[in-house]
């Protein structure tokens, strides 16, 4: 675990893997509830997480480097189920890369349990985990000027669902009609950092996953 001050009242903390940086994640979140960590923001990454208006930085990045990890808690016991058509453009590219039939690629995504480790590129977007690491995929070499929104993606060990149309370079699977951002809703983002994700198929390819 690597400590380093971030301006006068912040600390990143770098782990050396996305499941470490879950667990740190967890346990700054119980101490932050129970009342002996006094924090403004954490903001977990994939191996960095931020605390954000600490008001003796220095003494708590001394207990940090002390301190050893515990396991990722066990996960929470509801499911955000997304509906998914795996119609998306790179599904091919994908099946191959895999070296798999289309509907092999369906069958593997919509029978992983993925996990958020955590957010951020846009409002709503999630970093899903899950997949075993053979099942990594490569951005794409150009990415697209325009990503629609719901678009459900692959990109190295990470699916996502893009919230709103915007560029982007990530592998696209499949659709959701899903609404990953709603600032009238509270909260306002469908995914949050732990929370239990699974993807439904729908329409086409249906009856083979």
């Amino acid at each position: 675990m690597r400590v380093l001050p971030v301006g006068d009242d912040a600390l990143l903390v770098e782990v050396s893997s996305g499941e470490q940086a879950e667990a740190l994640h967890a346990e700054l979140l119980r101490r932050r509830a129970e009342g002996s960590l006094r924090v403004r923001e954490l903001v977990p990454a994939a191996r960095t997480v931020l605390l954000d208006g600490l008001a003796d930085p220095a003494r708590l990045a001394s207990e940090l480097t002390a301190t050893d990890l515990p396991p990722v808690p066990p996960r929470a016991r509801e499911v955000i189920e997304l509906p998914v058509r795996y119609d998306g453009p790179d599904l091919a590219d994908v099946a191959a890369h895999w070296g798999v039939a289309e509907r092999e690629v369906a069958r593997i995504h919509a029978g992983t349990e993925f996990r958020v480790a955590f957010c951020g590129f846009a409002p709503g977007f999630g970093y899903l985990t899950g997949l075993p690491p053979r099942y990594d995929v490569p951005r794409r070499a150009t990415p697209r000027t325009a990503v629609p929104a719901g678009a459900v993606a692959l990109a190295g060990p990470y699916t996502g669902v893009y919230p709103r149309s915007s560029p982007g370079g990530w592998q696209l699977i499949g659709t959701t009609d899903s609404v990953l951002w709603d600032h009238t809703r509270v909260p306002a983002s469908l995914l949050s950092p732990g929370a239990r994700v699974r993807f439904v198929p729908v329409g086409e390819l249906v009856d083979d996953v």
